[in-house]
């Protein structure tokens, strides 16, 4: 791929880049790039967490960009996910991986990184410390919104230290480039405001989509934060499909999801269609009885929104429809779970779990 073809596939993962003229400027520089994700271990691990992280990551990765997964398990004991016990956030991160293992994700190109072996290390602590007294409290409130909180909450002082963590993590392990949710952006710009102080660089931010949960869609005005509020959520089952969910409850899951007749914004059934089906198929089928005008299929997404929003498919088989395809695609990791014993022995033991916020 020539610069112009990778920046053009770094665009399908971003929904924002700030900046693409540095991003490009970094393409065209740097032999050993490197990406980044983090994921605090909580629960069980959802669709927008697996399968659609694999496609964006397998597109960074073909744009020759190395990627590091982080598993913040030091930063989920910060924001008290499993109770606040480390033994258990450690065990939901083994299985994270095992889920990412079987995801389809381009393992050659991608390393797995642990938040308790990277802050290990005198240096890193040094550098949070750098973020801290480079930072005023009050900047540091405003990304609250990255742990799932916000700034009127109750916060302990874990979670002013968070913010400094993550920021930090950015550096210590070499990435020049952010590849986290729209959720994650407020962290993102603090490390390009303080990076150069420091020391270290100014990191170029590719923020993905946040995918929708299946649930009606809460109604404020507050822009970007509106698509965050409405994301997949864990504590929130109904509205989200997870990666070791099986086919009767993926099934079920899509029969209740919110999908308004004729309604193509906010409508979670077609981002799944959109985000990852069009991504993995290249022929969409509608199956439908010939009392209902028969079998219907669909080149790209563009088609389906257009037959949808002008009533040409009814939502029940739409919905259908993605539960079918989405138990194909999860398929290889209910399989994966199956055969192998590890993979198998960390779900149970995640499964018997009291999920926390």
């Amino acid at each position: 791929m020539d610069i112009d073809e990778k920046i053009k596939l770094l665009k399908e993962v971003g929904e924002e880049i700030i900046d693409e003229k540095e991003l490009k400027n970094l393409i065209s520089k740097e032999n050993n790039l490197v990406a980044y994700d983090g994921f605090e271990p909580s629960g069980k691990i959802h669709l927008a967490q697996g399968l659609l992280r694999a496609i964006n990551i397998n597109k960074v990765t073909k744009a020759g960009i190395k990627f590091k997964m982080l598993v913040a398990d030091w930063h989920a004991w910060a924001n008290n996910k499993m109770g606040g016990d480390l033994e258990k956030i450690q065990i939901v991160g083994k299985y994270f991986i095992e889920v990412w293992k079987a995801s389809g994700m381009d393992l050659k190109n991608v390393e797995f990184v642990w938040a308790s072996d990277l802050l290990n290390n005198r240096e890193y602590w040094k550098t949070v410390m750098q973020i801290a007294r480079n930072t005023t409290l009050k900047r540091i409130l405003r990304t609250t919104q990255i742990m799932g909180r916000n700034e009127k909450e109750n916060l302990q002082a874990s979670h002013i230290l968070y913010p400094c963590m993550q920021t930090a993590d950015i550096f210590h392990l070499g990435a020049k480039v952010t590849q986290l949710g729209m959720d994650q952006r407020k962290v993102n710009v603090l490390a390009r405001e303080i990076g150069e102080k420091i020391g270290y660089w100014k990191p170029v931010i590719i923020s993905h989509h946040m995918l929708m949960g299946l649930t009606p869609p809460k109604s404020n005005e507050k822009g970007v934060e509106k698509s965050i509020e409405q994301k997949m959520s864990k504590s929130n089952p109904a509205s989200s499909i997870f990666m070791t969910d099986t086919e009767k409850s993926v099934d079920e899951k899509f029969r209740k999801a919110y999908c308004p007749e004729g309604q193509v914004k906010e409508n979670p059934v077609l981002e799944y269609c959109k985000y990852i089906i069009f991504e993995k198929v290249e022929d969409f089928v509608i199956d439908r009885s010939e009392k209902f005008g028969g079998d219907v299929s669909f080149k790209n997404y563009e088609e389906l929104e257009f037959a949808f929003k002008k009533k040409e498919i009814h939502p029940l088989d739409l919905k259908k429809a993605t539960a079918k395809y989405i138990n194909d695609l999860l398929e290889p990791v209910r399989i994966h779970f199956k055969k192998n014993k590890k993979a198998r022995e960390l779900l149970k033991k995640v499964e018997s779990f009291q999920i926390t916020k």
